[in-house]
Parts: structure tokens; sequence; C-alpha cells
């Protein structure tokens, strides 16, 4: 590349010439560069987990203000988000190399302001129909796949021994928005926000009011400055642009499925027990306002995450996961004593210290099987172009974008557990009355997981 060349561009909204492993371009440029981009992007992604969460609030509220759903569609409404959000992850992976990343963070910020100004809307009129609910519930969904854009966005700008730490950052300060707006939406629903919108409240037996509207109006302001902030701040990068052709062959590979099964048990479990916690906490101890504590969780897991990271950079992504998985079966199995049954009526505090144990532990795999991802893909990649007689720069951009697609993918195939464990909890209540059901299959679960674990990646030591 000639750098006498004008073309050549290391500042402006599109960057030519982006060179992270080179040590004297990493000092004098583009570490300034690569934070800044760091720093627009966290807050986005945590505005997105806030709007992707959202239900989970609202739902334990929505019979309240005078709507009469059944436990199971209040279960599906917080678990539906997770399924557009799931599958919009797949094309949203490949959207930065398309369309670049300060483009598609402005405009996968902005997209969100639409449901919640609707959910504000739908939950003030109680003849609101469950349909409409659902399609709120599905459009919070593309909040939930900002992760796998973001997170590739991320990936391109960092060197590699960087991407660690950074994409630790970006994802776990991210994931906070599922605590932030657990903690904030049931705070700003007990005022009167958006009196001059004409939001009236619902009066409650109590004699409080309820301001059900605000915990999704609430983040409106705060989508509108970051939205702009992407468009305005942020870079894109010409070298990491790719066509959908380049990226698609990583779904061949047999370890993205592996992979993707075992970050399903990690994340997927974070996102599944932050959409169905408060839920199935208030069908087992409806005595205790579980939104006073709901937020505790998803907080734990998250700050978790980024340890997670760390954690496996020091001491082995496979060794880091391998016993997290033993730590999340032993939890499952001490889960089933908490519970009510025919012969207690279970112990909240319990319960709820043995969820927080699986909130962290989840946090913690997802972080540590993120890292799995990253070293295994890049080395497997770097070896494949190598022996096909590439060149090392040809082999660093190649291991980059199947790194970032694979990242992508897996991370689709996580959000699924955001369906499933919420619907799970669910089914199991609507049939038997008890969670203990989903329980079971969650443990067996992450028995199979310490097993494929050990099998495919613990015996070999394949990599660190």
């Amino acid at each position: 590349m000639s750098h006498s060349s004008i073309p050549e561009r290391t500042t402006g909204a599109v960057i030519t010439d982006w060179r992270p492993e080179d040590p004297a371009f990493w000092q004098q440029r583009g570490q300034s560069v690569a934070s800044r981009n760091l720093w627009i992007s966290v807050p986005c992604l945590l505005l997105a987990f806030c709007v992707w969460m959202l239900f989970s609030a609202v739902a334990v509220n929505l019979n309240k203000v005078g709507f009469n759903f059944t436990t199971d569609q209040l279960f599906m409404l917080t678990a539906l988000p997770s399924v557009s959000g799931a599958l919009l992850r797949v094309p949203y992976s490949f959207m930065v190399p398309i369309f670049g990343g300060r483009r598609w963070t402005a405009f996968s910020t902005g997209i969100m302001i639409v449901p919640c100004v609707w959910l504000g809307i739908a939950v003030q009129d109680t003849s609101t129909p469950f349909s409409t609910f659902i399609i709120i519930s599905l459009l919070c969904g593309f909040a939930g796949a900002n992760f796998a854009s973001s997170m590739a966005n991320i990936s391109f700008f960092f060197p590699k021994q960087k991407q660690g730490s950074a994409l630790g950052i970006n994802g776990g300060l991210g994931n906070l928005g599922v605590s932030v707006m657990q903690l904030l939406a049931p705070l700003a629903i007990t005022f009167s926000l958006f009196a001059f919108f004409g939001a009236t409240g619902v009066q409650q037996e109590d004699g409080s009011m309820l301001y059900l509207e605000n915990a999704a109006w609430i983040w409106v302001p705060f989508l509108i400055v970051f939205t702009l902030a992407a468009w305005f701040g942020m870079n894109e990068l010409a070298t990491s642009k790719a066509s959908l052709r380049s990226q698609l062959p990583v779904l061949k590979r047999v370890h993205l499925w592996i992979l993707g099964f075992l970050y399903l048990a990690t994340f997927g479990s974070f996102i599944g027990f932050s959409a169905g916690f408060a839920m199935l906490s208030k069908t087992q101890f409806p005595e205790v306002n579980v939104l006073h504590f709901a937020f505790f969780g998803p907080l734990v897991g998250a700050l978790a995450r980024s340890a997670g990271g760390a954690l496996s950079d020091r001491l082995g992504g496979v060794r880091v996961t391998l016993l997290n998985f033993v730590a999340m079966a032993i939890f499952s199995a001490l889960l089933f004593l908490t519970l009510p049954s025919a012969g207690s009526e279970g112990n909240f505090s319990a319960f709820f210290a043995v969820f927080l144990m699986l909130f962290l532990t989840a946090g913690l795999g997802s972080g540590s099987s993120f890292q799995m991802i990253s070293v295994i893909f890049r080395k497997m990649t770097m070896e494949r172009v190598k022996a096909q007689g590439g060149s090392e720069e040809q082999a660093l951009r190649e291991a980059a974008t199947d790194t970032a697609a694979a990242l992508g993918f897996i991370s689709a195939i996580g959000a699924i557990g955001g369906f499933f464990i919420p619907k799970a909890f669910g089914t199991s209540l609507a049939l038997t009355g008890s969670p203990a059901g989903a329980m079971k299959v969650f443990l067996v679960f992450y028995i199979a997981c310490v097993f494929i674990t050990w099998v495919v990646y613990g015996r070999k030591a394949k990599t660190k």
C-alpha cells in the first residue's frame, strides 16, 4: 500500500488507511480513533439491551393497568423479543462490512425509537389486543440484533491482542443495559414524567399511581442523542468492507455449531433468565415485590462477562468455560431445593441467592466462550490461508472477516436462549403448576455442555 498516494485517509467519516497491527500507526492515530468508536458504541449497545428486555419489566405490570392476560401469555411476551433478536442477529452480523459501522450503528439505534413510542401508547389503552403486544415485542427484538453488528464492528478497530478486552468492554457494558432498564423502569413508572403527552397513569389498589408508559418512553430521548452521536462521531473502515459471499463459508465450519451450542448455554442462560426471572419470581413468591430486586441478577451477569473475558486471556478460555459449566450444573440443581413444593412454601432468599450465582456463571461463561470463539477461529483461518500459500497480510485480513462473521452467527444462536428459557418456564407452569420441569431440562443441558467442552476442546487443549 503506497503511503504517498492521496486517497489514504486516517481521519474523516471513512478511513481508508487502517493498520491496527502496526505499532507505530496504533500509537499515533489508531488507538484514539478506535477508543472513540468504542465509547460511542457502548451506550448505543447498552440502550439496545434496555429496549430488548423492556417486556421483562412491562409484562409483570400489564394486568395491574387493566389488561387480563394469562401467565403463559405474559411469559410469551417476555420471550418473543429474543426470537426476532436471534433471527435478526444473522443478517445484522453482515451489515457492518456491507454498509459501514457508522451508518449501521446510527440506523440500528434510531430505529429502536419505534417500539418504545408504540409500547407507551399501547399500554394506556386496555382495548389494545394481545396481537398488538406480540408485534411490539417482536419489534423490541430488533434491538437484540444490535449486539451482533456492534461486536463485529468493534472487532475491526482493534489489534488482535487488544480485541478480547475491547469486546469485553463493549459486550459487558452493553449487557448492563438489562440491569439499567430493570432498575430504572420500575422507578420511572411511579412518577408522572410525560403528562404533557397526555399520560395520565392508572390508580392502584393501594392508592398509588402507575405510569406504565414511562417504562418505554423514558428511553426515547437517550436514543435520539446517541443516534446523533453515532452518525457524527463514529467512523467507517474501508478495510472492513466485505461481500456477503466472502462471509458465508464460515457456516460450513463444524466448530461454528459446537461453539454456538456452548454459547447458547452461557449467553442464552443470561438473557433467558433476565427475561423470565421477574415473572418466575412473581408466580413462585407472589408476596415479594420482585421488581425491587430484579436488576441485581443481570447486573452481576454483565459485570461477570468482562471478568470472564479477562480470566480467559490469562488462564485459557477452555479451562474457564469448562469449570464454569460444572458450576452452572451445580447451581441449577440447587435451585430445586428453594422452590415451593407440596412439602414446603419455598425460600425466596435462597431462591434469589442461587439465581444470582446462575447469573454470575452465565455472565462469566459468556465472556470465556466468546474468547474461545475468537481464538479458535483466528487460529483455524490463519493456518488454512497459509497452507494455501497466502501471505501473512491476507491471512490476517481473512481471519478478521471470518472471526467477525463467526461471532455474529454464534451470538444469534446464543440469543435464542432468551426465548426458550421464559417459554419453558411458562409451559412448565401451565402444565404442572411448577417450573421444576423446565429446570430439569436446563440441568441436563449444562451437564451435556461440560461433556462437549471437555471432549472437543479440553482433552486436546487445542487452544489456550
